[in-house]
């Protein structure tokens, strides 16, 4: 089922008198279930794009719907609701807070999406989900004992633990090795699956794109392929 659906978005940047549009009409529809992966050369407007549907940057035309809703007319506070409530969002490196444990990652984000959950019933959420992406020998930790996969996990976790309907990746494994991004490949892979959410990710590695679902091929803000 489409959930998410981006319609003739564009967006145009002014420096001074210049102006300089970096996406030049989108269109492109996202269904659960499944990973979408957007690539293309730096400054094709793939993160740009990203941004927009995430609701962290307005687009200049166009509109963003979704579950229905038209997210471009939708009030600052509105935006961080769903932003808060039905996002997730795992980037190039964890952004782990140094002084929280794996544990009390989660429960932080348990608290920014104004989860009405009990405290039982939270550390109940956060122990499934980390045996879901394999740290729940870990909860206890802290972001300098983890190695770089390792924050990913957490990371990933801490983006699924309130349960989104979206999940916004943006260059999940670029600062890993080769056998780690593969692992966290896997993870966002299975997880999309598992608990029929959205993913829309960005990446510059091909060799990511055999784990995607549907691959988008962008240059100068346009779509030149959309592969199956």
């Amino acid at each position: 089922m489409t959930i998410f659906t981006i319609d003739e978005v564009r967006k145009t940047f002014t420096n001074g008198e210049v102006k300089e549009e970096i996406l030049k009409g989108i269109n492109l529809s996202l269904k659960e279930g499944e990973v979408t992966a957007l690539v293309g050369a730096s400054g094709s407007g793939k993160s740009t794009l990203l941004t927009i549907a995430a609701g962290l940057q307005p687009a200049s035309n166009g509109q963003i719907i979704f579950e229905g809703k038209n997210m471009t007319t939708m009030s600052a506070e509105q935006i961080r609701k769903v932003r808060a409530n039905k996002f997730g969002f795992v980037f190039q490196f964890a952004h782990l807070v140094p002084f929280l444990t794996v544990e009390e990652q989660l429960m932080l984000m348990l608290d920014v999406s104004e989860s009405t959950l009990s405290k039982q019933a939270r550390i109940a959420e956060a122990n499934t989900i980390l045996q879901l992406v394999g740290m729940d020998h870990r909860k206890k930790a802290y972001p300098s004992s983890l190695s770089g996969g390792e924050k990913q996990r957490v990371a990933i976790a801490r983006a699924m633990i309130h349960k989104p309907k979206v999940l916004f990746a943006d260059e999940p494994t670029a600062s890993l090795d080769s056998k780690r991004s593969k692992d966290i490949m896997i993870l966002i892979r299975d997880l999309t699956k598992t608990l029929n959410i959205t993913t829309l990710m960005v990446t510059h590695d091909e060799e990511m794109l055999s784990y995607a679902d549907h691959i988008i091929k962008m240059s100068d803000g346009l779509i030149l392929q959309n592969e199956d």
